[in-house]
């Protein structure tokens, strides 16, 4: 498996976002917390900080590149357990700026939050 945040998977389109933030559901592990929807195609991502809580681009970047190589090392976890077909955003909900350490052990807590609650839901489909 390859560790790769390619173009095509990066979530560019207003209104797959829309779409995302109108009919998805959340997950979340502090200070990270991901909105999903299944799109039945590709794995798209995107990386949102909000600008109340960080006011200087420069910061806002920095807590967006975090994010995005927790993803991209800890993507595994999804390719793995075939949920390879979501739109997922990833948000940073807290004020203080992290470091990689936090985001990284808080990633894998999410993804891992989030294969649980996805199986589950995919189980009880199969059930009824």
């Amino acid at each position: 498996m390859r560790y790769t945040y390619n173009k095509d998977e990066k979530l560019k389109s207003q209104k797959a976002i829309e779409q995302l933030f109108a009919e998805g559901k959340s997950v979340s592990a502090y200070p990270l917390r991901m909105v999903y929807l299944d799109n039945q195609t590709q794995l798209k991502v995107g990386v949102s900080v909000s600008k109340r809580n960080f006011k200087l681009a420069v910061h806002r970047n920095r807590v967006k590149r975090l994010l995005r190589e927790g993803y991209r090392l800890n993507k595994n976890l999804l390719i793995d357990n075939k949920l390879d077909h979501y739109t997922l955003m990833f948000l940073y909900i807290s004020k203080e700026m992290p470091d990689f350490k936090i985001i990284d052990k808080k990633m894998k807590a999410l993804l891992t939050k989030f294969n649980d609650q996805v199986s589950n839901i995919e189980k009880n489909e199969k059930d009824t």
